[in-house]
């Protein structure tokens, strides 16, 4: 058997949290593949010039996004048990990180990221409106029927309809400083709905204090948290 080859997938939830929060897309994949190397887990690779192990997440997490509803998904060439390494990777784990749910995929399956079509999020924002204003501006906004948005990332400004991006949007609670926001946004092939965004277009100017990513939801099922 080649290095390569895979005979079991390990389907990880995991919640990303604390220092975190600061960690790009990249970054964590790399923590995840000092983790499972450190837990002495044997990581099928792929093929070519420079192997990689064969170890995929769902969904890119933001710099500055929470989450407690990651999946991560690791092709191994020997099976193992999954309480002994649930075991294992909790021991090796870097502060942030949390083993939510570890358990066996079908070994022919499509990738994560194919299967991706949404995410939930909790958005806590610091406008002091009431809730009146809060239904009104998120009433509005799922009223209509395009919203053209644009963005700068580097020299190039990206345009684009936000609307079909946006899926649900709930407000949870309001006190006299804050206000919490559940929204499930689209997140395919046709975009990825960022809550950053969504408050801008709700009217609200100051970033928001908190997001936090409660649900990933791929092809066929809804994952909670």
């Amino acid at each position: 058997m080649s290095q390569s080859d895979a005979v079991q997938r390990l389907h990880i939830k995991f919640a990303a949290e604390g220092p975190l929060k600061y960690v790009s897309h990249l970054d964590l994949m790399r923590v995840w593949e000092r983790v499972c190397k450190r837990a002495g887990l044997p990581l099928a690779t792929s093929h070519g010039f420079s192997p990689r192990p064969k170890i995929a997440l769902a969904a890119p997490l933001a710099v500055g996004v929470t989450s407690e509803a990651e999946l991560l998904d690791i092709l191994l060439t020997a099976r193992v048990d999954l309480a002994n390494t649930h075991r294992d990777l909790t021991a090796e784990l870097t502060p942030g990180l949390r083993i939510l749910e570890l358990g066996e995929g079908p070994l022919k399956q499509a990738s994560l990221q194919s299967m991706l079509r949404a995410a939930t999020y909790e958005v806590e924002a610091r406008e002091s409106w009431l809730s009146a204003e809060w239904q009104d501006a998120i009433d509005d906004l799922l009223s209509r029927d395009e919203i053209p948005w644009s963005h700068q990332r580097g020299k190039e400004t990206k345009s684009y309809d936000l609307r079909p991006l946006i899926l649900e949007i709930e407000l949870i609670e309001v006190s006299e400083e804050a206000a919490r926001l559940s929204m499930r946004l689209r997140n395919d092939e046709r975009g990825a709905g960022r809550p950053e965004q969504v408050m801008l277009a709700l009217g609200v100017v100051e970033e928001p204090a908190r997001i936090h990513r409660t649900a990933i939801e791929l092809a066929g099922e809804r994952v909670t948290a």
